[in-house]
Parts: structure tokens; sequence; C-alpha cells
């Protein structure tokens, strides 16, 4: 019987950082799973940030080095003590150097459902072109 070509779906679990640098806040500190897509007028970048609301997400550009830091609270309410917890809370961080074809000053970010969309224009002069030739 013939393969029909599709992919098993599996879960990635929370990767856990091994600590980058020494960390003024506690807690666990996640890398974020991303997809990184390009077509000639932009790169996409998603990352999926379960739990994280616009409010306690921040991108952040300095010296052409992109941040994503978002930060998820616990999901109990005051009052509420924890039973079993399988969802564990902290902050994701995840660092891209940006080339020179990615025009800063347009940068896009949306958030949905917990996956961040990233939308990085890239510069005129590196978009392709055609040049048409005249005969003659």
């Amino acid at each position: 019987m013939a393969e029909t070509g599709n992919k098993e779906l599996q879960a990635k679990g929370k990767k856990e950082v091994a600590d980058p640098a020494e960390q003024t806040k506690p807690g666990l500190l996640f890398t974020p799973a991303v997809d990184i897509f390009e077509n000639e007028k932009e790169l996409t970048v998603i990352a999926d940030m379960p739990g994280v609301k616009p409010k306690d997400l921040e991108i952040d550009l300095r010296k052409d080095t992109l941040s994503i830091i978002g930060d998820v609270e616990a999901p109990e309410s005051p009052g509420e003590t924890d039973i079993v917890r399988e969802f564990r809370t902290g902050r994701y961080l995840r660092q891209f150097t940006l080339s020179e074809i990615v025009d800063q000053e347009k940068i896009e970010a949306s958030l949905k459902d917990g996956v961040l969309r990233l939308k990085l224009p890239k510069v005129q002069k590196a978009v392709p072109k055609k040049i048409t030739v005249q005969a003659g």
C-alpha cells in the first residue's frame, strides 16, 4: 500500500533555555518554537507562544538584534490552589540577528491564539526585479 504523504501531527513540548545570562526575574525561561518563511518581498517569522497576552509581549529591536520576550501568567485565580499542573508558566525569549536586507522601520507584529506573526519586509534594493531588454 502506497504512503499518502500525510505527516503525523506531534505536539512539541516547551524547550527550557539553559540560562544564557543571569536573570533578574525568577522563573522558567523558554525558547519558543519558530518557523521562518521567505518570499520576494518579506520574511515571515511565526513563533509559538501559548498563554502570552498582547500586554505581556515585548518585541525589541536594537543594533540589528530582534528580541521577542513574552511572559505567561499562572492560570489559576486568587484563592485557587494547584492540584495538578502540566502547563508550565514562565518567560519566552528568542533573539534573531537581522541582516541588511530587512527594512527595520516597517516590521509588523500580530498575536492571535498564542501565535506571534512577524512580517519583516525586505528593503527595496533586496527585492528581485526583472529587467526588460530593449531590442535595437
